[in-house]
């Protein structure tokens, strides 16, 4: 039977997962990031863990801005 990976990571794995994406952090950042409350995390003994998933998503694009959605004449020094 296979084990189902944990939603919970080591700082170190959230280290490595984004530097699979080309994305370098060191641990300690990623600990500083859950201190301060900008990723969930949870703390056993001396060591952090935080949720693969919330890790994950620092992977994806936020969002598309359309052009409709820009501010007025923000682009209008490039038409000439």
């Amino acid at each position: 039977m296979s084990k189902l990976p944990s939603d919970w990571i080591s700082l170190s794995e959230a280290a490595e997962l984004l530097a699979s994406s080309n994305i370098k952090f060191t641990p300690g950042t990623i600990g500083r990031w859950a201190r301060c409350g900008q990723l969930q995390s949870i703390k056993l003994g001396n060591r952090r863990f935080v949720r693969r998933a919330q890790v994950r998503s620092l992977l994806r694009p936020q969002g598309i801005v359309h052009g409709e959605e820009l501010q007025q004449g923000l682009f209008e020094d490039l038409d000439d």
